[in-house]
């Protein structure tokens, strides 16, 4: 009988442990375990004969209801995982009456709010996060002291943080006013805390940043801390972006 071998993010994210790039990350960062031995990114597993383990926890393959697709509006203060060592609050606790096994689609700091796309669908995952797909990301900032014209053009045109240069993207100066700017800034990368390092270049401080659109689907009215889930429509603009 042939075996069936998959790699081994696959399967997390099969599992709901998180996304393809967020098990890649369990896995460099050795917190994923093979039969025993600490896994490595390249790996393959047979997962009706191997077990996996995260942060010493099996996982298994478990699915109640089908593939599940939601949009969640996350608040400050709570952080874009499943579950935390710190004890902090994660989006976890915001979901809790959903029977499936879901995890978060791409990230948002723990400073940050907005809209968190979450699925059991680690295709559709790999699709909205990966870095060729290029999903246009809306977000709405307010910063202290007020950003110039000139400070705008330059973080539009890219800017080096990390050692690499940000893509191009959109930046529209709302409104000024009290030494505050209301931005709303458009992305088509998914860095970590990009827009808070990109200000932070000119000497400029992020006070809110809310995160209103993903790849033309928004946010509109949903309250925070609430979910729904996403349309068919939805998600096939999503996937067919």
């Amino acid at each position: 009988m042939r075996k069936e071998y998959v790699r081994l993010q696959k399967f997390m994210a099969d599992c709901g442990v998180a996304s393809r790039r967020r098990s890649e990350e369990l896995i460099r960062n050795g917190a994923v375990k093979v039969n025993g031995r600490t896994a490595e990114i390249g790996d393959k597993i047979e997962p009706s004969r191997d077990k996996v383990y995260v942060h010493n926890k099996r996982i298994v393959m478990k699915r109640k209801g089908g593939k599940r697709y939601i949009m969640l509006n996350k608040p400050r203060g709570f952080v874009t995982t499943m579950s935390d060592e710190m004890g902090r609050r994660c989006v976890a606790d915001l979901i809790k009456d959903i029977p499936e096994r879901i995890y978060p689609v791409g990230r948002l700091d723990k400073d940050s709010e907005g809209l968190l796309i979450m699925t059991n669908d680690g295709e559709f995952a790999n699709k909205v996060t990966h870095p060729r797909t290029q999903m246009n990301k809306v977000y709405h900032v307010t910063v202290t002291p007020e950003m110039t014209d000139e400070q705008a053009k330059q973080i539009m045109a890219g800017v080096v943080i990390d050692g690499r240069k940000t893509a191009p993207c959109e930046v529209r100066i709302i409104s000024r006013k009290d030494g505050r700017a209301n931005l709303e800034m458009v992305l088509h990368e998914g860095r970590n805390r990009e827009i808070r390092k990109m200000c932070e270049l000119f000497g400029i401080e992020v006070l809110r940043l809310r995160r209103i659109t993903i790849g033309g689907v928004k946010m509109g009215k949903l309250k925070k801390g609430m979910w729904r889930d996403l349309t068919p429509m939805e998600v096939k603009k999503l996937l067919s972006y």
